[in-house]
């Protein structure tokens, strides 16, 4: 588990604070330019902040702060099933890199999640 809160310590910091900071550099790279820089980048960088500072706590406390990779899981399949597919079925703009990243996150994700210890 703590090398997936590292990695997202890693992305999502990244992500979160070019999001916050510098919203016309996350449009174009992380978002290769499929959304216009708009306050909601800003959003969604406080988002991921979230996530970040959630797995920074979970190297110290990893079962206690889990449930961050069910939110995850939760929001990256959905974004996956109800934007990238749709957007890819019907050949418009999306973050295809995102995608990719989220679809194998996603793959990753049940394999790290303590069910077990939830389940108690």
């Amino acid at each position: 588990m703590e090398i997936i809160y590292i990695a997202n310590i890693i992305v999502a910091g990244w992500i979160s604070i070019t999001s916050i900071f510098n919203p016309k550099l996350a449009a174009a790279t992380i978002f290769q330019n499929a959304y216009p820089d708009t306050e909601i980048t800003r959003l969604t960088g406080c988002l991921w902040l979230s996530i970040a500072i959630i797995s920074f706590l979970g190297l110290w406390q990893p079962l206690i702060f889990a449930p961050i990779l069910l939110v995850q899981l939760i929001y990256k399949s959905a974004w996956l099933l109800f934007v990238a597919l749709p957007a890819f079925k019907n050949k418009q703009p999306y973050p295809a890199a995102m995608a990719l990243f989220f679809l194998v996150w996603v793959m990753a994700l049940p394999f790290f999640i303590p069910w077990d210890e939830w389940i108690k």
